[in-house]
């Protein structure tokens, strides 16, 4: 490679290293509020069980809600804590054929199949966009907002509210999977440059 190539190339690392940097302290504050609110989810997706089993089985008087309460808080959960599990490499693969392959053509490899999964979140996030418009036609069955509480009438909950959590946690999912194609090129073509480090998968010993 001459001179000329390599200072172009070099400059277009240079270029990648200060997007990825921007985006991975955006996606590392983003994830940290996300693994929060998981954490809450599947606290108060705990309480409702267990409130749940107490009405049906000592009570024995089932309430209507806690059922589909349930599954809401479980959905949002899921959309909140998958980026991060993706983002450390918490998704099932099959690592044997990149290790087989001499380390560019591994490297490009992972490229290529990060793109295609890059490919199938954009589409995931155009068919999430179009679940939630269906969302807004109808009604939780059992979830209502208790306005009677304050002398008004219940309102029954939109199915949007819990679609909502498929396009939120795809779209993570987008910024998280172009964080990791950025850092891919980055170390392809410069093995020796020092990329930042979530501190908060180190902290969680992951």
């Amino acid at each position: 490679m001459s001179n000329f190539s390599r200072n172009i190339l070099e400059t277009k690392i240079r270029i990648l290293l200060k997007i990825y940097n921007i985006l991975e302290y955006l996606n590392s504050f983003m994830l940290k509020i996300g693994r929060n609110l998981a954490w809450i989810a599947i606290f108060l997706m705990v309480i409702v069980i267990l409130l749940q089993v107490f009405f049906r089985y000592v009570l024995n008087n089932a309430l209507p809600w806690p059922d589909e309460l349930a599954r809401f808080l479980m959905l949002w959960m899921t959309g909140f804590i998958a980026p991060s599990a993706y983002r450390w490499g918490g998704f099932v693969s099959i690592e044997m054929l990149p290790q087989l392959l001499p380390k560019f053509l591994e490297n490009m490899l992972i490229i290529f199949l990060l793109v295609l999964s890059l490919t199938i979140l954009l589409i995931g996030f155009q068919l999430g966009l179009q679940h939630i418009k269906i969302g807004w036609i109808f009604n939780s069955s059992s979830l209502k907002v208790p306005l009677d509480l304050i002398g008004g009438e219940q309102k029954s909950i939109k199915l949007a509210w819990m679609y909502m959590s498929l396009p939120v946690g795809i779209f993570l999912l987008i910024l998280v999977n172009i964080e990791l194609i950025l850092k891919k090129i980055i170390l392809t073509f410069n093995t020796e440059i020092n990329l930042p480090i979530d501190k908060n998968k180190e902290h969680l010993g992951v």
